[in-house]
C-alpha cells in the first residue's frame, strides 16, 4: 500500500488524502447518528411522560410547531411536548399535566349567585329647579310708580313687593262699583263686582274698596314664591301692558342636579334611584338626592345622557352652577357572577374556560351583563357551581384552538344543577322573612316600588327598589306616598312581599 502511494504523482497524492479524510468524516458522522438515534426515542418518551409526542411548541407562541425538543427560539424557556394520548382531548377538552398547571399559574373559581352593586360615577352641575319658576305679570296696563331696589340674581321671599303700578282704568270702574253698591241693589252690586274681576283686579283690592268706600287705583305686585330673580324687566317710570313679563323667579330648594351619564352606562339609571354628590365647595360632605327624570335625547358631541336628580337644599347652601362629582347607586339584584378576569373577549363572542369532570379544560361561550368590583354578571351560558379559569385562560384557549376543540354553545350550558341550586336557595330563603318600613313610590299589577330604610339582616342600606307581589289583591287600597310596614323574602328571582300594611294599623 505504501509502495503504491509512493509511485503516485504529487497531485494524485493530494487527491487520495482528501478522499481518505472524507471517508473518515462520513464514517464518524454515521456512527454518532446511530448512537443518538438509539437513545432519542426512549429519552423523549421518558422525559415527557407521553407515549407519543405529536410536536413541541412554545406556549407563548402556540402557532409555531417544532419536530424536536429544545430551547424556544422566541422565549428563554424549553419547548413543551404535545401528547397524542390526552384523556381530556378525547372528551373534548384540553389536557394539562398537573405539574404544568402549577408552572403556568392556572387558577379557577366557581360561578356563584351574588348581588352585584356597580356604581356609576359621573360629573354634574347644579341648576335651578325648573318646575318652580314663576313669571310675574300685571293683570292690567299702567305706569310704574315705584320699584323696590331689586336686581337680577337677588333672593326674594314669597309676598315681597316688586313694583307699585298705577292703573288709571281701575279708578272709573271702582267709582261705578261704589255708586251701584250705594243703591243697595244686590244684583247690580254683584254684577259691578264681577266687572272689576274681569278688569284683572285682585279680590283683595275689591274688598278693600268696598270696605273703605274709596277708589284704589294703585296696586303692589308681589313675589308669588321664594327664590332668585333670574330675570327683571321693570324700571321706575316705565309704562307696562297687561301680560307683560315684569320678573322671573326661579326656586332652588330642592335644587336640580343634572349629571352627564355616558351612553354606554345610561341603561343603569332609573327614575327613583338614589344619587350622592360631592362638591369642592364643601369638602368631606356628601349630598343625597333621587333621580326624577332621564332626558329623552343624547348630547351629540359628548355622547352622554342627561340624568336629572332633585336634592334638598336647606339653608340654600347649594348654588346653581356648582360643579359636582355624582355617584349613581344601582338597583340591587341577584345574579350569577364570575371573576371579571375569567372573561375572554374575542371581538365576535365572549368565552370562558371551564373545567371538566373528566379532567382538562374546555372553552364555553357566555353572554355577560354588568361588571363591578372585579365581578361580571353572566346572563347565559354558564350554570352555578361550574368552575372557570381565572389565570392562564388565554394559554388554554390558544391550546384549544390549535387542537380544534369545539366551543360549548350557550344553549348547551347545564341547567339542572343551576335550577337545583336556585331552588335550594329559594327554599332556604323562604325560611327567612325580613321586616322593614318604607314609603310607596309606585304600584303596578305585579310589583311595588318602596323607598325603605336599612335592612340590617341583609346588610342593605336605605334605598328605593322594587318588590314582587302576589297579585293586585295584595296591594289593593294602597297608593303612592303611603307609609307602610312590610315583610318580604329574598327568593332566587328577587325580593317578594309576604305581607304589607299601612303604618299605624
Amino acid at each position: 500500500m505504501k509502495a503504491v502511494f509512493e509511485r503516485l504523482s504529487p497531485r494524485q497524492r493530494s487527491y487520495a488524502a482528501a478522499a481518505g479524510i472524507a471517508l473518515i468524516s462520513l464514517g464518524a458522522g454515521y456512527g454518532l447518528s446511530m448512537l443518538g438515534g438509539g437513545s432519542k426515542g426512549g429519552d423523549a418518551a421518558s422525559d415527557t411522560g407521553c407515549e407519543e409526542v405529536l410536536y413541541w411548541y412554545d406556549p407563548m407562541v402556540p402557532d409555531q410547531r417544532f419536530d424536536e425538543p429544545g430551547k424556544s427560539p422566541f422565549m428563554d424557556m424549553q419547548l413543551v411536548p404535545k401528547c397524542a394520548d390526552g384523556d381530556a382531548q378525547a372528551g373534548g377538552g384540553v389536557s394539562i399535566d398537573s405539574g404544568m398547571v402549577q408552572n403556568f399559574g392556572i387558577r379557577t373559581a366557581d360561578a356563584e349567585y351574588g348581588v352585584l352593586e356597580p356604581e356609576t360615577t359621573v360629573t354634574g352641575t347644579l341648576a335651578y329647579n325648573g318646575s318652580e319658576v314663576a313669571i310675574v305679570q300685571p293683570r292690567a296696563g299702567g305706569y310704574v310708580q315705584r320699584t323696590y331696589g331689586h336686581a337680577p340674581q337677588d333672593l326674594i321671599a314669597r309676598g315681597a313687593p316688586i313694583v307699585d303700578l298705577l292703573v288709571p282704568e281701575w279708578g272709573g270702574a271702582q267709582q261705578e262699583f261704589l255708586a251701584v253698591a250705594a243703591t243697595g241693589d244686590a244684583a247690580l252690586t254683584s254684577a259691578a263686582r264681577q266687572r272689576l274681576r274681569l278688569l284683572g283686579m285682585p279680590e283683595g283690592v275689591i274688598s278693600s274698596v268696598a270696605r273703605s268706600g274709596r277708589p284704589q287705583s294703585t296696586i303692589t305686585v308681589t313675589a308669588p314664591q321664594s327664590g332668585a330673580i333670574t330675570s327683571l324687566g321693570v324700571r321706575p317710570g316705565m309704562t307696562v301692558m297687561a301680560g307683560q313679563s315684569l320678573a322671573e323667579i326661579s326656586g332652588y330648594s330642592p335644587i336640580w342636579l343634572e349629571a352627564a351619564v355616558p351612553e354606554a352606562l345610561a341603561g343603569s339609571a332609573r327614575v327613583g334611584q338614589p344619587v350622592s354628590a360631592t362638591l369642592t365647595a364643601f369638602p368631606g360632605e356628601r349630598f343625597a338626592g333621587r333621580i326624577i327624570a332621564i332626558l329623552p335625547s343624547a348630547q351629540e358631541a359628548s355622547r352622554t345622557i342627561t340624568v336629572r336628580a332633585a336634592m334638598p337644599n336647606p339653608g340654600l347652601r347649594l348654588k346653581p352652577g356648582m360643579f359636582a362629582q355624582v355617584t349613581i347607586a344601582p338597583e340591587r339584584r341577584e345574579a350569577l357572577l364570575i371573576p371579571s378576569e375569567a372573561v375572554i373577549r374575542t371581538g365576535e363572542r365572549t368565552l370562558v374556560m371551564i373545567t371538566q369532570e373528566s379532567g382538562g379544560y374546555r372553552p364555553a361561550e357566555v353572554r355577560i351583563g354588568r361588571e363591578a368590583g372585579g365581578r361580571t354578571e353572566v346572563l347565559a351560558g354558564l350554570a352555578a357551581g361550574e368552575e372557570v379559569v381565572t389565570s392562564g385562560q388565554f394559554l388554554l384557549d390558544s391550546e384549544a384552538s390549535l387542537a380544534g376543540i369545539d366551543v360549548r354553545p350557550i344553549d348547551d350550558a347545564p341547567t339542572a344543577a343551576g335550577e337545583e341550586g336556585a331552588q335550594a336557595q329559594a327554599d332556604a330563603d323562604e325560611l327567612r322573612t325580613y321586616r322593614a318600613t318604607g314609603t310607596i313610590e309606585r304600584i303596578t299589577a305585579r310589583s311595588i316600588t318602596l323607598r325603605h330604610g336599612p335592612v340590617e339582616a341583609l346588610e342593605w342600606p336605605a334605598m328605593t327598589m322594587g318588590f314582587a307581589t302576589e297579585g293586585p289583591a295584595q296591594v289593593r287600597g294602597f297608593q303612592r306616598g303611603d307609609r307602610v310596614t312590610f315583610t318580604f323574602v329574598q327568593a332566587s328571582t328577587g325580593p317578594r312581599i309576604v305581607s304589607i300594611r299601612k303604618t299605624g294599623q
